[in-house]
This record gives C-alpha cells, sequence and structure tokens, in this order.
C-alpha cells in the first residue's frame, strides 16, 4: 500500500483552486494508499490560521476541517514540513504538492497539481 502525504499548499488548493483534492486522487490512481499529512504541516496552517487574514485564513480552516472529516493520518514529525517531505520522499512515500524548491528536492515519483483541476504523477 502506497502512502501519499499532503503538504501544506496542496491542502491550501482545495480552497484556492475550488478543487475536491480527496475525489481526485481516488479517481486518478487505482493502486491502493493511504493518505497522510506531518504534523509539521498541521502546524504550518495553525500558524496560519493565527497569523493570515481573508483567504489563507479560510483556506486553512478549510484544509484542517477536511484532514479531521476524512481521517487523515498524521505522521509526528519535528523541524521543518519541506526536510520531512524531502526525507520520506527518500523512503518511498509518495509527496503531493505544488512548491517549486521542494519539488526539486523530492525523489521520483510524485504528486503534483496541474491546471489547477488534476493531480498528477510525475516520474
Amino acid at each position: 500500500m502506497k502512502q501519499i502525504i499532503l503538504d501544506t499548499n496542496s491542502l491550501m488548493a482545495i480552497d484556492e483552486f475550488k478543487l475536491d483534492l480527496f475525489s481526485e486522487i481516488e479517481k486518478s490512481y487505482n493502486f491502493q494508499y493511504k493518505l497522510c499529512t506531518l504534523s509539521s504541516v498541521i502546524e504550518e496552517l495553525e500558524k496560519i490560521i493565527i497569523e493570515q487574514r481573508g483567504k489563507y485564513k479560510l483556506a486553512a480552516k478549510l484544509a484542517l476541517k477536511l484532514l479531521k472529516s476524512k481521517n487523515v493520518f498524521v505522521i509526528k514529525t519535528e523541524g521543518y514540513a519541506d526536510d520531512s517531505l524531502a526525507e520520506y520522499s527518500k523512503n518511498g512515500y509518495l509527496v503531493l504538492t505544488q512548491d517549486v524548491a521542494l519539488k526539486k528536492r523530492l525523489t521520483k515519483p510524485y504528486l503534483t497539481i496541474r491546471q489547477k483541476k488534476k493531480v498528477v504523477l510525475i516520474n
């Protein structure tokens, strides 16, 4: 079973692009997977809620609510989220992100969002 780790910006895209991320992943991939995120990603979302206003704050709130309602597994991590995501990528996890700098650090394959509506696998 593959494990897909959701990054902060992929979760924020749910509101920004009006994207049903969870349905898109389910529709696009016929292998068994488990959706995960990192505790450091949740911390980033909580920080956005405290420090930001308007659409960013609302997007972060929606992301946290969806993580709970979809029962996304939380992996306990310490430190910077991108460092942890790069490390998990080396260990065979599929990371879903739109972060250009992070994509350069990830081991292929990884997932990204294209055309604001599709989740694609990058080999």
